[in-house]
């Protein structure tokens, strides 16, 4: 905090002061709580420049590259840390110690499993419906099974949902997808680290033996880091908004999941893939190019480009590097829609319209195409990207209770109809 203050001019009127704050990191803000009192709202359309609230846990600079948690450069982690450390480190500030990591490890996935009764839950689903349509009902719904920790006012039972909801989203993800295929539930195992036990479940079956690959699981694991936490973003700003109600924490993570759907959001990499699909050949690669650059034709090219990034997505240069490693693990170096992915990456990194406008391929691009090698669905890529954002969801949310909130309410700028009777007749 400064004692700076800006002084906003208006015809006819007094000036009015607001005070500036300063964060650790980033643009300072202007206090603008107390033009309510002089009949003056703030617009500002999709908050683009708008601070809801303060916070410890991510630091983005776009222009730059830059992305932290709690201090760590993204890169750092996803070399060093395995996802658990991760989560760790956004629910509690620091990096756990050896003991401190062995205990949450422990706490974690020794509650893996979900109520029997929530098995019951899917057969009220359509074998066809979208896993998200199912995520978003059944996150939800686990307030209901687990409502002896729902006081969100008690520090311990803060506690204790987060564990739950970092446990089970990985077997509930699961569940998702063998239902969608018709094959029995996988249980989850206590022997297997985070990202293995999820594959596991998503892979195995009862018939053979499962045996989980390394480097997939590498893979997966730096795909949970690499999707943890990103600031204030659309879903989690709607964790944090439906959190000041003082609805249950399932509740708001529910509603995360249901942001995280849109393809603007957690549906990117997806929207990734039909579009790879859509150009279909790399023949067509340069009909699409062209299209791409026509402001007048509604195509747009998938992956490149993000609303905060305006450099590289240090993201994706982590993504790229497992994608390369699983796509030769695996021997699909040659799929004829990944090499059209990499010749729209080599088009964009060098040609001059895409350079200038700073539309670098972007984490959604290749975490859609390591994704599709893995050999999991389109469908099921925002589930995947719910479950390793669900750490940073819960660390927001925990944040924000435990501390001075308010419940959320926008303004608007009003241009309806003032106010008319109703017709006598």
């Amino acid at each position: 905090m400064t004692d700076q203050k800006a002084t906003l001019m208006i015809d006819g009127k007094e000036p009015i002061e607001l005070p500036i704050y300063s964060g650790t990191m980033g643009p300072d803000v202007v206090d603008v709580r107390g033009l309510l009192k002089h009949g003056l709202f703030t617009y500002d359309p999709g908050f683009v420049s708008t601070a809801s609230c303060d916070s410890e846990i991510t630091y983005i600079d776009g222009d730059k590259g830059i992305l932290l948690h709690r201090g760590y450069p993204i890169e750092e982690l996803a070399d060093n840390a395995d996802y658990l450390e991760t989560c760790y480190l956004l629910l509690y500030g620091n990096l756990p110690t050896k003991e401190e990591k062995a205990k949450f490890n422990h706490m974690i996935m020794h509650h893996t499993m979900v109520h029997q009764q929530i098995h019951t839950f899917f057969d009220g689903f359509r074998r066809d419906s979208h896993p998200m349509a199912i995520m978003v009902a059944v996150v939800g719904a686990l307030a209901a099974f687990y409502h002896d920790s729902l006081d969100i006012t008690d520090k311990d039972h803060r506690e204790i949902t987060a564990h739950r909801l970092i446990s089970k989203m990985p077997t509930l993800a699961a569940m998702v997808y063998k239902y969608s295929i018709g094959q029995p539930f996988t249980f989850p195992r206590n022997d297997l680290d985070y990202a293995s036990n999820f594959l596991h479940m998503m892979f195995s079956n009862p018939c053979e033996e499962y045996k989980v690959n390394p480097v997939m699981a590498a893979a997966m694991d730096k795909i949970f880091i690499l999707h943890a936490d990103h600031e204030q973003n659309a879903s989690t700003s709607t964790v944090r908004l439906t959190g000041s109600t003082g609805a249950n924490p399932f509740a708001c993570i529910s509603a995360g999941i249901a942001a995280l759907w849109g393809p603007a959001h957690g549906g990117a990499n997806e929207a990734v893939l039909s579009m790879l699909e859509e150009i279909g050949d790399e023949s067509n690669i340069e009909t699409y190019i062209a299209k791409a650059k026509d402001k007048n034709d509604p195509f747009r090219l998938m992956g490149f480009g993000h609303r905060v990034y305006k450099n590289y997505d240090p993201r994706a240069k982590v993504m790229k590097a497992h994608a390369d490693e699983v796509l030769k693990e695996l021997g699909q170096v040659n799929d004829p829609l990944l090499k059209i992915a990499m010749k729209l990456e080599k088009i964009a990194l060098e040609d001059e319209y895409f350079v200038q406008k700073k539309l670098y391929p972007n984490v959604d691009f290749y975490s859609g195409i390591l994704l599709r090698a893995m050999g999991i669905p389109t469908s099921m890529f925002t589930v995947i990207f719910a479950l390793g954002r669900t750490a940073g969801w819960i660390a927001h949310w925990k944040e924000m209770v435990g501390g001075d909130y308010r419940i959320g309410r926008p303004r608007q700028l009003y241009k309806g109809e003032t106010a008319r009777q109703y017709p006598k007749k």
